[in-house]
């Protein structure tokens, strides 16, 4: 039977000799003899056991749980059962890793948008990513309580060239205003913003939001405790500040 040194066993498993060594403080791999100068000495089946150790490590086993089946007899179900928990742990480790690369990315989105930057604007992006939701609900609302009207829009159209029927398309012009009207002033009540340089959420005037300049996720707008005009990060108002309109 051959005969293995510390570091020959480290080579072929392609670890470190402290690696072994390490193993061996642990009662996991305990050299079958020691040579007359002291050196310690692995046959064959500890080269096998040294691999399966460094199999169950890669797989994300920990040494306790590792020393506990190998002085089992038989651990054929015991490891089922061990590399079953390490799944489930990995998976959620991953899902974990996932969540805060979501993080991440959103972070470097939302500073990409934000004309002055600093760290306290990391707090404004807080709360537009906990905000994303709400906001993409009352879109959504606004969206789908919308779409009666466009079809009214385009059966007006269809019977004024079709059969002259032209009062329906008035009858239409009529409820997009009054549609308009109240979508706008729902909107801008639900609604309210981050400025990007003293961080204050406040909501402006029907007026003053109407007629700004905007983009998808920002307006133009005066901070009313700063007097900065700047591109502000919309969010939805808090339910405390709708209950106070």
């Amino acid at each position: 039977m051959s005969k293995y040194t510390t570091g020959e066993v480290a080579k072929i498993c392609g670890v470190t000799v402290r690696t072994v060594q390490y193993y061996d403080t642990k009662k996991l791999l305990v050299p079958s003899e020691l040579s007359e100068g002291g050196r310690r000495l692995y046959n064959d089946d500890d080269l096998k056991k040294m691999k399966i150790i460094c199999f169950l490590r890669e797989a994300g086993l920990p040494i306790n749980s590792i020393s506990a089946l190998l002085k089992e007899e038989n651990p054929e179900s015991i490891i089922s059962v061990l590399l079953s928990q390490q799944e489930q742990v990995l998976k959620e480790e991953v899902d974990q890793r996932e969540k805060q690369l979501s993080i991440i990315e959103s972070i470097k989105k939302e500073m990409k948008e934000i004309e002055n930057f600093s760290v306290e604007s990391i707090g404004d992006i807080a709360h537009l990513m906990k905000n994303k939701i709400k906001l993409r609900k009352l879109r959504l609302t606004l969206l789908f309580t919308g779409i009666p009207v466009t079809l009214l829009e385009i059966i007006s159209i269809i019977l004024w060239i079709t059969f002259g029927i032209w009062w329906l398309f008035l009858v239409w012009v009529g409820v997009a205003v009054i549609y308009g009207i109240w979508g706008s002033v729902y909107y801008f009540k639900s609604v309210a913003y981050i400025c990007p340089v003293c961080h204050e959420v406040f909501k402006p005037t029907f007026k003053e939001a109407f007629f700004a300049y905007h983009t998808p996720r920002m307006r133009r707008l005066t901070c009313p405790k700063c007097n900065n005009k700047s591109l502000c990060i919309e969010v939805c108002a808090d339910e405390e500040a709708l209950a106070n309109d």
